[in-house]
């Protein structure tokens, strides 16, 4: 998927894509211990359809079937049971590809082949601020139109890991000079400190399976940043590219997963994340 026309010269090769690709999304709202969402707006060439539950029952096989990509926004906490995680495996060992922003790195942190297919868990964060990213790494979609030093006002994660020993790419990092953190440090995450990332091969698919793509974006907490044309670019980049990974029936008739109705040039995708409004919403802890 792409925002406009910006610099799309800078976009990976890709599959040959249809002239018009319609996306479903199907968002989980649950959040155990804070509620947050964003809503995606429509791209010029491509129809973003959204849906949402918040009843995890939904992620069984037969109905994660359907989806071509999970789209995991802002979730915090157990927001699976252990059927709804059963789930999750198998769908990502059959291909499908995982999306997902903000906080869903403080998602099922007792999960060990969801946080390898996240990259990395969530460990804290300084106050809200004023900082600035910088683009690094490859050229990829969800940077295409990002300046290469973009200023922001957001929280700057911390992670229990390194991203990149899983095999990550990492494509924006935190300029550590731009925002004060007086915070302490536990843990290894790597420098250039990890702000956003890819996997070709998502982790989280068991070996000897056919693993679909995983990004990441650890931005995303305001309101005013759902709002924002270049961040909407960086993660509707990011889906694009997931989304092209010829692992699902969108671009693939030998795929697993995906939507049943690929010929007619349609691709699916689950999202996961706290209820659709035009803007972030941040309740009280559950």
């Amino acid at each position: 998927m792409t925002l406009g026309k910006q610099n799309t010269e800078k976009s990976q090769p890709k599959p040959t894509e249809h002239a018009k690709v319609e996306v479903r999304s199907l968002r989980l709202s649950l959040n155990i211990r804070y509620r947050l969402c964003g809503e995606l707006t429509r791209s010029r060439s491509h129809i973003l359809k959204n849906g949402r539950t918040e009843d995890q029952t939904k992620f069984t096989d037969e109905n994660l079937q359907k989806y071509d990509a999970l789209f995991f926004l802002s979730n915090t906490g157990e927001v699976l049971d252990d059927s709804g995680k059963t789930a999750l495996q198998s769908y990502l060992n059959k291909g499908g590809n995982f999306v997902a922003v903000h906080s869903a790195s403080d998602c099922l942190q007792t999960t060990a082949f969801y946080g390898r297919e996240v990259g990395a868990y969530f460990d804290y964060h300084p106050e809200l601020q004023n900082a600035t990213v910088d683009v690094i790494g490859p050229s990829h979609p969800s940077t295409a139109a990002i300046p290469s030093a973009w200023k922001v006002v957001d929280e700057m994660y911390n992670f229990k890991s390194d991203p990149r020993s899983l095999g990550a790419i990492v494509v924006l990092a935190a300029n550590e000079s731009s925002y004060v953190d007086d915070g302490t440090r536990k843990f290894d995450q790597g420098t250039p400190h990890p702000i956003a990332w890819y996997q070709e091969l998502g982790a989280g698919a068991e070996q000897e399976h056919t693993a679909g793509r995983s990004f990441y974006t650890s931005l995303g907490h305001l309101n005013e940043t759902w709002q924002d044309v270049l961040f909407l670019s960086h993660v509707l980049g990011g889906l694009r590219w997931a989304l092209q990974s010829n692992t699902t029936l969108a671009f693939n008739q030998q795929g697993l997963v995906g939507n049943n109705d690929a010929s007619a040039g349609s691709v699916s995708t689950l999202s996961t994340a706290a209820p659709s409004t035009s803007s972030t919403n941040i309740a009280s802890p559950q």
